[in-house]
C-alpha cells in the first residue's frame, strides 16, 4: 500500500485485492483502520470496487502512519479485562 499526494489534491491510496487481484485508488473514505493491542489485531479494511469483495490486510506501523496521515477514520479497539 501507497500513498501518492498531490498539493490540494485529496490523498489516494495504492490497494490490490486478493481475490480478483485487481489494483485500484482509493480514497480515504474507502478504507478503514482498526488499531489492536498487537500486530494480529490492527489491520486496515475496504471493499474491492471491481469485484466487491470484503478485504482485511494486517497493517504495520508504517502502514497505520500513511493511513491516519492520509485522513482514514480509525477505530482503536480496547481489550475488556
Amino acid at each position: 500500500m501507497s500513498a501518492t499526494v498531490a498539493a490540494a489534491t485529496p490523498v489516494v491510496f495504492k490497494a490490490a485485492c486478493p481475490d480478483c487481484r485487481a489494483r485500484s485508488e482509493l480514497a480515504a473514505t474507502a478504507l478503514r483502520l482498526a488499531i489492536g493491542a498487537s500486530r494480529r489485531t490492527t489491520f486496515y479494511s475496504f471493499t474491492c470496487p471491481e469485484c466487491g469483495t470484503a478485504v482485511r490486510k494486517p497493517a504495520g506501523e508504517r502502514i497505520v502512519e500513511l493511513l491516519t496521515g492520509g485522513g482514514v477514520r480509525t477505530l482503536r479497539l480496547h481489550q475488556t479485562v
